[in-house]
């Protein structure tokens, strides 16, 4: 280009010669570079006039540089020119001192850059492309155009591109349609420059005809193009389209578009996936696939959204398609993709059409799984237009398109996201609620199919019970006529019940029970009544439906027990038709007497491993005579059962099984209950019976051998307690006092048997440790396994001193003695109570299980209790609040009378360790059960605030009654002083940490007067900590537990207190020296709670609300008041004298957790004081020059032996601790700076000079000689 511009240069005129310098010059010249160098050849004309028009020519790699803009350089060069004297030679000898500069290549590529730096290194031949774009003056097109397409031939394909793509900015409008031939040609041969083609013919203005052509050749080429590049050929055919030839063009393409091409199949793209993972790290050709036709279909939209004649001819190519077998998928993508344009007759067109080919049979199911399952990440952005069409075939009065629309639910419901799942639910209820019979049916059909069929496997036994009970309501509801649903649902119910998979039979039984409560709900009849409501129809389905269920469970014992469980739910929560309720009670009494009860007589049969005896019996007089629970050989059954497979394989009648008895048991008592109204006198002799169970004199003789045995005791050893604590609860039910004292006489016997069991077990431990036995695990980890005690029996702590009549064989009285509640039963019911609150009024969601442990779900061991409201709970808990209160005095005063007896002394000889233990737990589980009461989050609400009054009110009471109604501040008041009087007699550090949460909670119902309560619990946990905690036996409490309760404890003492820094500072400067000279064992006079093994847990919490403290000094301002600025500055100087106690702790208490408790929370309060302090150091230097020089003193100490705690974790080369490193020395290097910049800021440099600061060890010597040290701050007393 440069020899053709010199050799026109002598025939052109002088106007156009400069308008060509002018062109080139603005190409070599651009914006401004930074960095200009003059050029060595500065006595040239051509760089002499450059420079003198504003453009400095640099050497080297670096851009020329232009001072002025660009269209004035181009005036001054031209003026330059024309006014020289030596005009127009002038202009031959400008142009060869131009060749003789750009003669070096560094200098060429110079001219070629633009003024500004590129961003990316560009290769010489794209320099050289790029001048070429946009040229003013092109003097031979067509030669220019025919070296281009040389070029092209003979280039590396990545020039072919760039020349191809520039070629549209390069030739003039008179060579676009020769060039478009050449490329056309260029694209037959080439496929690899398909897509800088078709883009270079998409920016040239071609005609008609050769559009035309064009677009034909490629559409020919449209099945050998790589699959990344056929969202560009499409792009170009239909914007190549015109109106009168569009309807061809689309029919066309449409056949030749192969998507189901474009995705492999499910199994090829997994095996693709993992071959591509293993060889490199690219993206899998499966989600390449999916992308293209993402891309494809985003073209197409383009397409039909902003030209009319394209949505029109696409609808016109599926119309005229008359046959199943040519369909394809992209049809139906479009269909979707014309619906969701904004355009209406592209939303009616696709309506009509897929509602005419579906009718017709042209679009079938198979098409639209085969779409949905290949395409489905692409038909998620087409989803609000999948819904739509679904819902008009839905509601269309032509049954053959209906399935179709529900088709698409299902497909859309399995393949798209939980968001698109709820709303095709939405959409479906809408459906169920129209009330059209064809669009209900169709809708409720669904919903079963979707909702009961394959994602109820997921949902828990509430959730289950829920549906139920919502889809038995809509069937059965008096006012509802759902004969269809009822069918369903008997058809689904049935199918479960019979299937041999436990899950499934499991969703049958709830949902059984469930119909069964709302078919035999009770009408509107007087209370008492026993006259039927229901159809004699209704009461033969409930009782058909009852015996299905009892027949298919019967196998099963665990299915038998739940649908025990059910019923006895059932009969809880739901009024059942007396005829109803009465034909259940009777079978039941029926079948619990057949399979549990017999008769008592001088021997029990049967053959057993150890000899049988009745036990547990309660009723006294009736030893003889009598019934008994037939345990001990259903038991001997269940083993023989389980050990002989051909016998339970040939076992197909019903089967009898202890699992049963107690579920069983509790329904046969509600049943009664309902029936007689809370009289359980017809089951009496069952309350009482005694058990078939093995001679406890004979274990205790034998030594076990075999595993059989072991099995058979350990179960006959469980099984008691949980038969005595359903008793109890049946007992409380009676009326009588002598049954209440019966139950309780029970539940003495359940706990004892339960503490019991784990006394030969011991023994066995002991026995056995020579060979290597795994040892025995406490039952108390078991509790969730057991059976679950109801909220009822909870009311058993009500009974406290009852009288008990012991009556003679001629009903006459004959002794009369006081029950009471024991240690034992009362602590068994506190913890079962206080697991139930703990489930059921959490104050905070469970936390998330680590990553890769199994989390552990919550509503284990809570079957029957979930059912229940949080409300209910609450309420429940609110009754027993007094006698809770009266438990809790009795604990106190006990504690109280044994200091008074034994003055004060713990581990006196006299005293009962174990009895002591229990009363001790009962005493912190009474505290537990009313720290989880009140922290209910329910009574923040507005609707729950009546029930906080009553319970606050019940321990307001215990203090002194009030005959006018007091307001909530005044009932929190009372009852926050009543619990105080409590602090006395607390005996573990445990006890009196839930005593402080406890009170915590109730002073924030007490409205303003916050600082008192913080006042108070501050006095109260510091009393805690300086009390010395001892155990029963003379031993100070220690250990893990205890640390983590210490160390809540003090956290509570810290935040509560007026003066976190002066608290800090007692601890750390009272207390801990009192151990330095002390004997290992022995603690701190002022802080017994603080010795040797707890000083890391009095560390750690004052390092770390330290930490916070500082995190809370309110910043600095340059406008606060001098005061202010006083106070500021005396608490940061507290804070950091403070801090360099800490520190110097580390130096006597060097241990690992202690180094990274410093490491950690140094690196923190660091950072809080640049952040915060030194702003406040700015602006009070000069005023307060001394203190600010004092405080930087102090806490240059501290920053010194933190460098020196950096030092010895790296000789010690510990992780742990070099974790802390990098982060510390990061700050620490911050703050030399930082105080430099501040005495700079304030003019004392002089006050500021640097050291060397040797590495030395926590105890102040050499550490190593090698290290160079670190440069450290030190502020001179002599600053200016």
């Amino acid at each position: 280009m440069m020899r053709k511009k010199k050799r026109s240069s002598t025939t052109l005129d002088e106007d156009s010669t400069l308008d060509s310098l002018k062109s080139k010059k603005s190409r070599i010249s651009g914006k401004a570079s930074k960095t200009p160098v003059q050029s060595s050849n500065k006595d040239s004309v051509f760089v002499q006039f450059l420079k003198e028009s504003g453009v400095s020519l640099t050497s080297g790699s670096t851009a020329n540089e232009i001072a002025v803009d660009q269209v004035i350089f181009q005036k001054r060069l031209q003026q330059h020119l024309r006014k020289n004297p030596r005009f127009p030679d002038i202009i031959q000898e400008f142009i060869s001192s131009f060749e003789v500069y750009i003669e070096e290549p560094e200098r060429f590529r110079n001219c070629l850059l633009p003024c500004v730096p590129s961003s990316t290194s560009q290769h010489n031949n794209k320099l050289i492309i790029n001048q070429l774009k946009w040229l003013d003056r092109i003097v031979d097109g067509k030669d220019l155009s025919t070296k281009l397409l040389q070029m092209v031939s003979v280039a590396p394909v990545e020039i072919q591109r760039d020349i191809i793509t520039s070629l549209p900015e390069i030739l003039e409008d008179s060579q676009h349609g020769d060039m478009a031939k050449e490329l056309n040609v260029l694209l037959q041969q080439k496929t690899q420059l398909t897509v800088p083609v078709l883009d270079a013919l998409s920016s040239l203005n071609l005609s008609s005809s050769l559009l035309s052509e064009v677009r034909e050749a490629v559409m020919g080429t449209l099945s050998a193009v790589q699959l990344e590049d056929l969202p560009v050929v499409v792009k170009f055919i239909l914007h190549s389209i015109s109106g009168s030839d569009a309807d061809a063009v689309v029919c066309d393409l449409r056949k030749k578009l192969e998507l189901e091409q474009c995705v492999l199949p499910a199994v090829l793209q997994a095996s693709q996936s993992r071959t591509k993972s293993k060889s490199s790290s690219g993206v899998p050709a499966c989600n390449s696939g999916q992308d293209s036709v993402a891309l494809i279909l985003d073209v197409i939209k383009s397409a039909i959204r902003f030209q009319k004649t394209i949505s029109e001819a696409w609808l016109k190519a599926i119309e005229k398609i008359d046959e199943s077998e040519d369909h394809k998928v992209v049809d139906l993508l479009v269909l979707f993709i014309l619906h969701s344009t904004n355009a209406n007759h592209s939303r009616r067109g696709a309506e009509r059409v897929l509602k005419v080919k579906v009718r017709m049979g042209l679009i079938q199911e198979n098409l639209l799984q085969k779409t949905f399952k290949g395409h489905a990440q692409v038909m998620r952005g087409h989803f609000p237009s999948i819904l739509a069409l679904a819902q008009g075939l839905l509601r269309s009065p032509d049954c053959c398109v209906v399935p179709f629309g529900g088709h698409m639910y299902k497909l859309a419901f399995t393949s798209f996201d939980s968001y698109c799942q709820q709303e095709v639910v939405g959409s479906l209820v809408t459906h169920a609620c129209s009330g059209v019979s064809g669009e209900v049916d169709v809708a409720l059909e669904l919903l079963c199919e979707l909702g009961i069929l394959d994602y109820m496997d997921n949902l828990t036994s509430q959730q289950i019970r829920r549906l139920f009970h919502l889809l038995s309501r809509l069937a059965f509801g008096q006012e509802q006529h759902g004969g269809h649903v009822q069918d369903d649902m008997h058809i689904v119910i049935r199918k479960q019940l019979s299937s041999t998979v436990p899950k499934y039979k499991r969703i049958g039984i709830i949902g059984a029970v469930m119909m069964v409560g709302s078919m035999g709900a009770s009408g509107n009849k007087p209370t008492g009544s026993q006259d039927g409501t229901l159809t004699k129809e209704t009461n033969r389905q409930v009782m058909a439906l009852l015996e299905l269920v009892r027949s298919c469970s019967e196998t099963s014992p665990e299915a038998a027990a739940l649908y025990y469980d059910e019923m006895a739910n059932l009969l809880q929560t739901c009024k059942l038709d007396p005829v109803v309720q009465a034909w259940i009670g009777k079978s039941v009494l029926e079948d619990f007497q057949e399979d549990f009860v017999v008769d008592l007589g001088p021997n029990i049969s049967g053959t057993f491993v150890f000899s049988a005896s009745v036990l547990y019996n309660l009723d006294e007089d009736e030893s003889q005579g009598g019934i008994a629970i037939n345990l001990l050989p259903l038991m001997a059954q269940e083993k023989q059962l389980k050990t002989d497979s051909q016998a339970a394989a040939a076992k197909t009648d019903r089967r009898v099984s202890p699992l049963c008895l107690s579920p069983f048991f509790r329904l046969l008592r509600l049943c009664e209950e309902v029936q007689h109204q809370g009289d359980l006198e017809e089951i009496d002799a069952l309350l009482g019976c005694p058990l078939v169970l093995t001679d406890m004199e004979v274990v205790e003789k034998a030594n076990f051998d075999g595993e059989n045995t072991d099995g058979m005791l350990s179960s006959s050893s469980i099984v008691p307690p949980k038969k005595g604590k359903k008793e109890s609860s049946g007992r409380k039910r009676k009326a009588s006092a002598s049954k209440n004292s019966s139950g309780d006489k029970s539940l003495e016997e359940a706990a004892e048997a339960e503490e019991s069991q784990q006394e030969p077990l011991e023994k066995d431990i002991e026995k056995e440790k020579e060979k290597d036995v795994k040892p025995v695990v406490s039952l108390s980890s078991y509790w969730p396994f057991f059976r679950e005690l109801d909220v009822d029996v909870l009311r058993v702590l009500q009974c406290g001193l009852l009288s008990r009549t012991l009556l003679d064989t001629e009903m006459h009285s004959r002794l009369r003695e006081e029950v009471q509640l024991g240690p034992a039963e009362l602590l068994f019911l506190l913890e079962d109570m206080w697991r139930k609150l703990d489930f059921s009024l959490a104050a905070a969601p469970a936390k998330k299980a680590p990553f890769l442990k199994s989390k552990i779900d919550r509503a284990l061991g809570f079957a029957h209790l979930q059912q229940k409201s949080a409300k209910d709970i609450a309420t429940c808990c609110t009754e027993l609040l007094p006698t809770l209160c009266t438990h809790l005095e009795n604990c106190h005063n006990h504690f109280q009378a044994l200091a008074s007896e034994n003055q004060g002394v713990v581990d006196v000889l006299n005293v009962d360790v174990k009895e002591q233990q229990l009363m001790s737990s009962a005493y912190q589980f009474l505290l537990q059960v009313l720290h989880t009461t009140f922290s209910w989050a329910g009574f923040s609400i507005s609707e729950h605030r009546a029930l906080l009054k009553r319970a606050l009110g019940v321990l307001a009471g215990r203090l002194k009654e009030e005959e006018t109604e007091l307001t909530l501040d005044q009932l929190s008041r009372h009852a926050f002083e009543y619990l105080q009087n409590f602090r006395s007699t607390v005996p573990c550090l445990s006890t009196a940490l839930c005593l402080t949460q406890l009170l915590i909670v109730l002073s924030q119902y007490g409205g303003t007067n916050h600082r008192s309560y913080r006042e108070q619990i501050a006095s109260l946990a510091k009393h805690f900590l300086s009390q010395e905690w001892v155990t029963v036996s003379g031993e100070k409490e220690r250990g893990n537990k205890y640390n983590e309760t210490l160390q809540a404890l003090l956290g509570i003492y810290l935040e509560h207190t007026d003066d976190v820094l002066k608290a800090v500072e007692e601890i750390a400067g009272e207390g801990v020296p009192e151990l330095i000279n002390a004997a290992k064992d022995a603690s701190s006079h002022s802080w017994p709670t603080l010795n040797r093994q707890t000083f890391l847990v009095y560390y750690k919490s004052m390092m770390a609300e330290l930490e916070r403290a500082a995190r809370k000094i309110p910043p600095s301002k340059p406008t606060d008041k001098q005061e202010v600025q006083s106070e500021k500055l005396l608490t940061w100087n507290l804070a950091v004298r403070d801090f360099h106690i800490l520190i110097n702790l580390v130096k006597i208490f060097d241990s690992r957790p202690v180094l990274t408790v410093c490491l950690k929370y140094g690196r923190l309060f660091l950072e809080s004081f640049l952040k915060l302090g030194m702003p406040l150091l700015d602006y009070s230097f000069k005023k307060h020059k001394e203190d600010v020089q004092g405080l930087l003193k102090t806490f240059q100490l501290s920053t010194r032996q933190l460098h020196h705690m950096c030092g010895h974790s790296k000789i010690r080369q510990d992780t742990g601790l070099t974790n802390h490193v990098p982060a510390l020395k990061k700050s620490l290097e911050q703050f030399v700076y930082r105080v430099k910049a501040m005495l700079t800021l304030n003019n004392c440099q002089g006050a500021f000079w640097l050291g060397n600061l040797k590495n030395r060890d926590l105890k102040d010597s050499d550490s190593d000689e090698r290290n160079n040290g670190q440069e450290e701050v030190e502020e001179s007393e002599e600053s200016d």
